[in-house]
């Protein structure tokens, strides 16, 4: 992969992968280190990504592995300190809660039909509307929400 085809590729996906770390850190300078990290390995293996469909997907997951390594060698790191942090204690379960319910939530979207969610990660996550979105897949409006709809309704059933 040449340098310029990486900078539209993924470059370009720089403040939706910033988001996405600090949705799972809630730090602004530990999602900035996620996101350099994350870089630096899509960069060291350019080789492979030509092969990439989805430039966004394989960085999200990527992503968000490293964000959760992130996660558990901070709490390796606070368990071996002997002084508890009792005030950050109830803080810690519900950074543990939000992380499982986002891990949850992306399963159910990988588990999703295609159409369903290629049509939610656009409409939810790109932020397009529907004529954008129509243009982009060929698909009609009313497939759109009809899709849109159907993916919604199964993400809240498995959720």
């Amino acid at each position: 992969m040449t340098s310029e085809r990486f900078a539209a590729e993924y470059l370009s996906l720089a403040e939706t992968f910033w988001q996405a770390a600090w949705y799972i850190l809630e730090d602004t300078a530990e999602a900035e280190d996620a996101v350099q990290e994350l870089y630096l390995r899509l960069w060291k293996r350019r080789d492979v990504l030509d092969g990439i469909r989805s430039p966004k997907a394989y960085g999200l997951t990527l992503l968000r592995n490293l964000c959760l390594d992130r996660i558990r060698q901070q709490s390796r790191l606070e368990t071996a300190d002997p002084a508890p942090e009792p005030l950050g204690e109830g803080r810690q379960d519900e950074r543990i809660d939000a992380r499982e319910r986002l891990a949850k939530v992306l399963a159910a979207v990988k588990s999703l039909p295609e159409r369903q969610r290629e049509v939610l990660v656009l409409r939810t996550l790109d932020g397009l509307s529907y004529e954008e979105i129509a243009r982009r897949t060929g698909m009609n409006n009313l497939t759109l929400r009809v899709l849109l709809s159907q993916a919604r309704l199964k993400l809240k059933r498995q959720i």
